[in-house]
């Protein structure tokens, strides 16, 4: 398997160093991709990383994982207007802990495996090493006009760039060192904003005597109207399913704009592009469809979180936009129905209201759901109401404890998608 005509095809390469194809052609080669460890959860955004690594082992070649921890006690200039708060270290290790487990749903780390990954923490080498051995060791083979010459560093000199971020590309260029020294790691591997840091590391290299270097470089993913992908209108898409609920995630692939869809299908998807292909030209005939979505959508979620999870996301969506019945929502449980109904309105009622039976117009007026009775009246009138996915038409409907989801909760629609989930205590 070529390896880099697969990412070209994917459109994925930016640039590439000479003899890279050829290395990966030759030989099992180890290579590595830097995460920074500022939160203890990778999101969307770090899925074209942890996808580049699998398509590495997958073809053959022994991919590191190296977690910042050291680095993340200093900030990365490149691609930043201004310069990250600091970690303190107890923080990196929490979140170096919480990006192992996630990595390891992604990567064979199993000891009998030939090109098993590996996953390092630069701190591991960076905790002993005074600043006087690495200005020694490191800093006299690079010059500070090599440094500056670096559009990281270029950009941020016009809003100011303090000594430590300055340093990065040094320590970073030291990682691809210490790893193709003590780990024979030929390759680093990494977004299109990261070259500077790269180049130095194969220049240090070079420098210190050290055997051939290679690298090559991924296109930034963006949206077709130019802002970062991975972030939803709430926030990251996280893959931890407690940040961001397999449901949230589902829906964030479905909800792909046509223009972005097949770029992130390329990008992202393990199909064969011959295979990709026919999709995207089955979509653009059919948009309507959305097939397209649905392909990326069911195999991003069953990668990140499960099969039984993606039954479960598209359960959730039949339920809010579909033709689903009481006896599905009832299906679900506590945290399934919350997870379903992240993002929908909440208001509260007094269990004890309902034992008598509680008015529903009076209820949907006091609450909230409606500006008034005359409006709520209005929207049963003309059967725009719903109780647990079941039209209402009685104007003297009540709601009693038999409507209750969970013991506890009870979902009020107007008009086809508007919800509101109402929780009686």
């Amino acid at each position: 398997m070529n390896l880099i005509a697969e990412l070209q095809a994917r459109n994925l390469i930016q640039d590439i160093m000479p003899g890279t194809e050829e290395q990966l052609v030759n030989e099992m080669t180890s290579a590595y991709i830097g995460f920074d460890p500022t939160a203890d959860s990778l999101h969307v955004g770090s899925l074209l990383p942890i996808t580049l690594l699998m398509r590495l082992q997958r073809a053959g070649h022994k991919p590191y994982a190296l977690v910042g921890g050291a680095t993340g006690m200093i900030g990365d200039p490149s691609g930043k207007s201004q310069e990250r708060n600091l970690l303190d270290l107890e923080t990196i290790r929490k979140n170096c802990d919480g990006i192992r487990a996630q990595l390891e749903r992604f990567l064979d780390f199993s000891d009998n495996a030939p090109n098993a990954a590996v996953m390092v923490n630069n701190y591991d080498w960076f905790k002993d090493f005074s600043f006087l051995d690495f200005i020694r060791d490191a800093g006299k083979h690079i010059s500070i006009n090599y440094m500056l010459a670096k559009d990281s560093v270029q950009k941020r000199l016009e809003t100011g760039m303090s000594f430590t971020e300055f340093t990065y590309q040094l320590i970073q260029g030291y990682d691809f060192f210490h790893l193709c020294t003590n780990h024979n790691v030929k390759m680093q591997v990494g977004g299109a904003d990261q070259w500077g840091n790269i180049v130095t590391g194969t220049e240090l290299i070079r420098r210190k005597g050290g055997p051939d270097a290679f690298a090559f470089t991924c296109t930034l993913i963006t949206k077709s109207d130019g802002s970062k992908f991975g972030k939803s209108e709430s926030g990251n898409v996280w893959l931890d399913r407690n940040r961001t609920s397999p449901y949230k995630f589902y829906q964030f692939w479905l909800n792909l704009p046509d223009a972005d869809a097949a770029k992130m299908a390329l990008v992202f998807s393990f199909k064969p592009v011959p295979e990709i292909k026919t999709l995207i030209a089955e979509h653009e005939t059919a948009p309507h469809q959305r097939k397209l979505q649905k392909a990326i959508a069911d195999e991003m979620t069953i990668m990140v979180h499960s099969e039984e999870d993606l039954a479960f996301a598209k359960q959730a969506s039949e339920i809010l936009f579909g033709q689903s019945s009481v006896e599905v929502l009832r299906l679900l449980n506590e945290q399934q129905l919350l997870e379903v109904m992240d993002g929908v309105p909440h208001v509260s009622g007094a269990l004890a209201s309902l034992a008598d039976g509680l008015d529903l117009i009076s209820f949907l007026a006091e609450s909230g759901v409606f500006a008034s009775k005359g409006e709520a009246k209005k929207m049963l009138q003309n059967g725009g109401i719903s109780i647990n996915k079941e039209k209402i038409s009685g104007l003297d409907f009540k709601l009693t404890s038999q409507h209750l989801l969970n013991d506890k909760y009870i979902l009020l629609q107007k008009g086809k998608k508007d919800y509101t989930l109402a929780m009686f205590a």
